[in-house]
């Protein structure tokens, strides 16, 4: 599980930071070179995601998302300086929950 964990982490912050910096290029006028980097972790966060031992592909992206949400809130906390608020983490904590439902092993 911990292996799982740290994939889904490592993918999210490949997309969310390749997201992050096509956003600065499209948006905030950053450099081509910024859009470029951005798309090529877009890229590293589809190789990253598919490396889940997880045989069922809507499983691992159905659990990949909750962990999406969290670590967005997360960057938008850190990097963008928005504190969340209480339905932010309300939400994170049901999206983990939803996660650990999803993963839980079965027989």
């Amino acid at each position: 599980m911990t292996k799982a964990i740290l994939i889904f982490i490592l993918a999210g912050l490949a997309e969310i930071g390749g997201g992050y910096l096509v956003w600065q290029w499209l948006r905030e006028g950053r450099s081509l070179y910024i859009g470029l980097l951005g798309a090529f972790a877009l890229i590293l966060y589809g190789v990253i995601a598919a490396l889940q031992s997880f045989s069922s592909f809507g499983r691992v992206y159905a659990a990949y998302g909750g962990i999406f949400i969290v670590l967005s809130i997360a960057w938008g906390w850190l990097i963008d300086k928005k504190t969340p608020d209480l339905y932010d983490l309300l939400g994170g904590l049901v999206c983990l929950a939803g996660v650990g439902i999803m993963l839980y092993p079965r027989s």
